[in-house]
């Protein structure tokens, strides 16, 4: 028989067996990367040779050596031959929401597309000739046909009859439709302009046809919700897997496209392998601002999905000459583009970002006039520290210069997705936090290429391969809050990178845009590979 005090000291050699048993267990690495390059984005850290993950999270980083002896029986390790690894991209500015539709078409191969008049008529008389009636015609278009009155309604009505048909520019900012579209959308002849946006008119008042602005935001998000549901899945999966052979893990959706409701369910029901922060972009109607109609969306509609932040366009682009600037328009005397808000709606947007609770504000910002009536209105409404937790976004932001730069540091301003030809290497020597996107032109290694190279050659403000890839993962990551999640691979971060077809930080820069991702992981999990898997058909075969 086994005294009381005996079986005590029994009891606790079991328990502390079984405590070092879960201990290794847990000390044990799900999957180890080793042999490789290994960029973390950690500046106290940023190259190492191998990664540990365990439960969907960095374990460690660190030399080979020390990487595998965190491997146990069941340990994947994938020998990355000194391939470069990056955190995952983080692409924070994009637009979600592709749709394939049957009657869309491309005049050329170029994603900033400027054909003429002719080539676009002709295009849309043969589509029109063997599609059937009511199918919707889409092309982008450049400034060519947007500033020619001859391409309004009235020409594209002639070419293709009982069609509806838009043409938008590719930049995203104004849009020309023909009768049966405005008809189809529920714009009439003499509708009133929404707030935010413009409708061109002729010399009786009548509606044209171009759209500008939230005029046009608002006419494309009825069209894109009214495409059947099954062609918005396809889109979104289809996205999702390009997004992955580009490394890109997360995207910060500016969400536009479709309405708030639908917006949801095809998140939900799509169930993507990739990160989708959801930026609310309220579409303004007969109540105003319209920022109730986000409501009926929940803050996580799906596993890797958020709901977050709130979108306001204030101006346009120098393209079709609407960012408001300090300096008139080359060749138009007397125009300096204009505002698309009232300034007085600016500052309500401003003071509402102000309240307890609010969300953080997306302010698209080109112009360097808007930029000082934004600046110099914050700046009223409350102190630099208030505004600093708020990290209010500039998106695109090129009009932070001079003595902007430093007003913008004070206050917190966060730039993201700076176009080309910013002040990048300006603003990161002022300590302005910047956050790379695609804004729809989804090869981020061509746009890192633009930042390291410098506007046409001019490396003034060109920036290193280092600082380029720390905007697409830490600096986007902090630009939503979420430095403390991912954006860097050191121990407790999210398991979110990718293993690159080419060294990024070596090879010529023009060869760049060429490079992919082999194999890239969402939370651990290997969500696109081309990197072991050829390797396991070896081995099949030689079996």
């Amino acid at each position: 028989m086994i005294r009381p005090f005996a079986s005590v000291l029994v009891a606790l050699a079991v328990y502390a067996a079984s405590a070092d048993a879960q201990h290794a267990r847990l000390s044990v690495a799900d999957i180890i990367l080793t042999g490789g390059k290994i960029f973390t984005s950690d500046s106290t850290r940023r190259w190492a040779e191998a990664v540990a993950i365990r439960g969907g999270r960095v374990m460690a980083v660190g030399t080979t050596v020390e990487v595998r002896r965190l491997a146990g029986r069941g340990t994947r390790e994938i020998a990355l031959g000194g391939r470069v690894v990056i955190p995952g991209i983080n692409d924070a500015h994009d637009h979600v929401g592709d749709v394939p539709m049957p009657g869309e078409f491309q005049t050329g191969v170029s994603p900033t597309p400027d054909p003429t008049l002719v080539q676009v008529l002709d295009s849309i008389r043969a589509l029109g000739a063997r599609t059937a009636v009511g199918t919707w015609i889409t092309t982008p278009i450049g400034m060519a046909i947007l500033n020619d009155t001859s391409s309004r309604r009235g020409a594209l009505d002639r070419a293709a009859s009982g069609h509806p048909v838009f043409l938008t520019a590719w930049w995203g900012h104004g849009q020309v439709l023909n009768t049966a579209a405005l008809r189809a959308v529920g714009i009439a002849d003499s509708a009133s302009d929404p707030l935010g946006g413009w409708y061109e008119r002729d010399a009786t008042g009548r509606v044209t046809g171009r759209l500008d602005e939230y005029a046009g935001w608002g006419a494309l998000r009825r069209i894109y919700s009214s495409q059947p549901e099954r062609a918005i899945l396809t889109g979104l999966r289809t996205f999702a897997n390009v997004s992955l052979r580009m490394g890109v893990t997360s995207v910060q959706d500016m969400a536009g496209y479709f309405d708030p409701r639908l917006t949801q369910r095809v998140l939900r029901d799509a169930q993507l392998p990739i990160r989708v922060r959801v930026i609310r972009w309220s579409i303004p109607d007969a109540s105003g601002r319209n920022e109730r109609e986000w409501d009926v969306v929940a803050r996580k509609p799906a596993p890797r999905v958020s709901v977050s932040g709130r979108k306001w366009v204030l101006d346009a682009t120098p393209i079709e000459q609407f960012a408001l600037m300090r300096r008139p328009y080359p060749g138009r005397p007397g125009w300096y583009g204009r505002l698309d808000f009232p300034l007085d709606t600016v500052r309500a947007i401003l003071r509402d970002a102000l309240a307890p609770g609010a969300e953080q504000v997306h302010l698209h910002i080109v112009g360097d006039s808007t930029t000082e009536l934004v600046l110099s209105a914050m700046e009223s409404l409350a102190p630099d520290s208030v505004w600093r937790s708020r990290r209010v976004r500039f998106e695109h932001g090129n009009g932070v210069v001079g003595a902007q730069v430093e007003r913008a540091r004070r206050l917190g301003i966060v730039i993201a997705q700076p176009r080309v030809g910013a002040p990048m290497r300006s603003w990161m020597h002022a300590g302005i936090p910047l956050a790379y996107g695609s804004d729809n032109l989804r090869n981020p290694f061509y746009n890192i290429m633009g930042a390291v190279a410098g506007l046409a050659g001019d490396s003034t403000e060109a920036i290193t391969r280092e600082q380029a890839v720390e905007m697409y993962t830490h600096g986007a990551a902090y630009a939503e809050f979420m430095e403390h999640d991912k954006g860097t691979l050191m121990p407790g971060m999210l398991a979110d990178m990718a293993v690159l077809s080419q060294d990024i930080f070596t090879i010529p820069a023009r060869a760049l845009p060429g490079t992919t991702s082999l194999l890239t992981m969402v939370g651990g999990r290997i969500v696109h590979d081309e990197f072991t898997r050829p390797t396991a058909a070896k081995r099949r075969g030689a079996q």
